[in-house]
């Protein structure tokens, strides 16, 4: 950060709704100096839970005397947060966490996070990629990436995962996405770290969960075809999505023509849905996500 810029932060709050919850947080924030440059919120009636989304600074009168840390921030929240039963995260939009991209064979989705990131759309770091082919080692190096190839032919897949786990706490990933990973998640990873994979599922799920969906969705003579980017549980494809694109196709497409469609959507909803997740624009609530959209 620049020499007397302000530093910004992003409040994300979730509670029990309730009436004045707005005006209570506004007010608090004002207190302690925050000048709000963004607001979003949303109550959700069937639940009775409402959800706000803040983007503040410090405001310039105090940024002039000194710059004010994170701290000032929950500390100032903190009797709110236990009176409105508030779930909340704060950070800095000068955060950039650490991912690691995890890729099978196909490389459109890997080389696409890789290109968004390396442009400065996605505000992280990229940590690693892990891949079970040598050959993705490749991509890796255009971005110079480190790269890892984990062997899940020559030994037990237990195993193999083990040594992904190893290397995502070597490199301090705070998010794991798996960009066309054809590997099946074990519970104790996700567990390890919930809320924090994101997959790219190349069919507009519910529909066609599971191997081969261009080819189930030939078999069915669908019009569209999507892909939808999804947090990972231990329900195969059944994680909370966070983002989805469709595209129109007819009669006359072959399974071929279905994934070379698909393979755009792919790229789009995995781009996005990763960019909504890091700028703490996602919420989950049960099996279903809170999405502010930019």
């Amino acid at each position: 950060m620049e020499k007397g810029q302000r530093e910004s932060w992003r409040i994300a709050l979730s509670c029990p709704d309730k009436r004045g919850v707005v005006a209570k947080v506004s007010a608090c924030l004002a207190e302690l100096g925050a000048t709000i440059l963004e607001a979003q919120q949303h109550s959700d009636e069937v639940s009775g839970h409402f959800f706000m989304r803040y983007e503040v600074t410090q405001d310039e009168a105090t940024s002039q005397a000194s710059r004010w840390p994170q701290k000032h921030l929950e500390d100032g929240l903190a009797d709110l947060k236990r009176e409105l039963q508030l779930d909340m995260r704060i950070s800095s939009l000068a955060y950039k966490p650490l991912v690691a991209l995890l890729a099978t064979k196909a490389s459109h989705c890997l080389v696409d996070v890789l290109q968004r990131w390396r442009s400065g759309e996605l505000p992280c770091d990229i940590a690693c990629v892990i891949a079970n082919h040598q050959e993705m080692g490749e991509y890796a190096g255009w971005y110079d990436v480190p790269f890892h190839h984990v062997d899940f032919q020559g030994q037990p897949k237990a195993e193999a995962f083990k040594e992904v786990d190893v290397l995502l706490d070597e490199h301090g990933v705070s998010l794991t996405v798996l960009a066309r990973f054809m590997q099946i998640i074990p519970p104790a990873l996700i567990d390890k770290h919930p809320g924090r994979i994101i997959n790219i599922h190349h069919s507009f799920l519910p529909s066609f969960i599971g191997a081969r969906p261009y080819d189930q969705a030939f078999e069915r003579g669908v019009k569209l075809i999507g892909a939808t980017c999804h947090y990972v549980t231990a329900d195969l494809d059944e994680g909370p999505i966070i983002e989805q694109e469709v595209i129109r196709v007819s009669h006359t497409d072959t399974p071929a023509d279905l994934r070379r469609k698909g393979r755009m959507c792919e790229r789009e909803a995995l781009g996005r849905g990763l960019r909504l997740h890091l700028e703490d624009r996602v919420f989950i609530h049960g099996n279903k996500t809170v999405v502010f959209a930019d």
